[in-house]
């Protein structure tokens, strides 16, 4: 059993990527960060889909959270005034208000400073041409 929650993200987004260096600089949290695609998704109970779309927090037991939730549980991993924020998105309303920020900057990160064409998400299956 791993010791410690796992990060994963896009590692092919500049604006994840800085986004995730920012966090470990700056707010310092107890976890290990990695780009999916150099991550045995296999080994951490992840489908690639899912690690496309979303930033994914797995804890050593193997609870996967993604998106939104996966941010407040890296806040809640922070020291000093964090975790308060981290628990504040777990509750209702605030929970479901930063769901829909997340998937507002998820749909948009190519667009986002430091974002580039390959941080766009792939088309949803609804989306693509049959």
């Amino acid at each position: 059993m791993r010791q410690q929650p796992v990060l994963v993200y896009d590692g092919d987004c500049a604006f994840c990527t800085s986004s995730v260096r920012f966090a470990e600089r700056r707010l310092r949290p107890r976890c290990a960060a990695t780009p999916w695609q150099f991550t045995d998704l296999t080994e951490l109970g992840i489908s690639r889909r899912r690690a496309e779309h979303e930033v994914l927090w797995v804890t050593p037991t193997g609870a996967v959270h993604g998106g939104a939730q996966a941010v407040a549980k890296l806040l809640l991993s922070a020291p000093r005034g964090w975790p308060v924020v981290g628990a504040l998105l777990t509750l209702p309303p605030l929970r479901w208000a930063a769901h829909g920020v997340y998937r507002l900057i998820a749909r948009n990160r190519h667009r986002m400073p430091g974002g580039t064409a390959a941080c766009a998400l792939p088309p949803s299956p609804a989306a693509r041409p049959k």
